[in-house]
């Protein structure tokens, strides 16, 4: 859901993931060129979503070594 909105609405999508420096960066993107602001709001929310995939493992090997 984060891609496609990445996709139609750059800024949004990176103040959705939380990172509002860059959520201002894309917005100036957008003003000046509509793809990389695409490009760029993609490679955020894929950050984001591999940290999170990141934190859950990490957590996961954690639980496993304490039993």
């Amino acid at each position: 859901m984060l891609y496609l909105l990445a996709i139609f609405l750059p800024p949004v999508a990176v103040l959705l993931v939380g990172k509002p420096f860059q959520a201002f960066i894309n917005f100036l993107l957008c003003f000046l060129f509509l793809i990389p602001a695409i490009i760029h709001a993609i490679l955020v929310v894929n950050e984001h979503k591999a940290n999170k995939r990141m934190v859950k493992q990490a957590k996961l090997i954690s639980n496993a070594n304490k039993q």
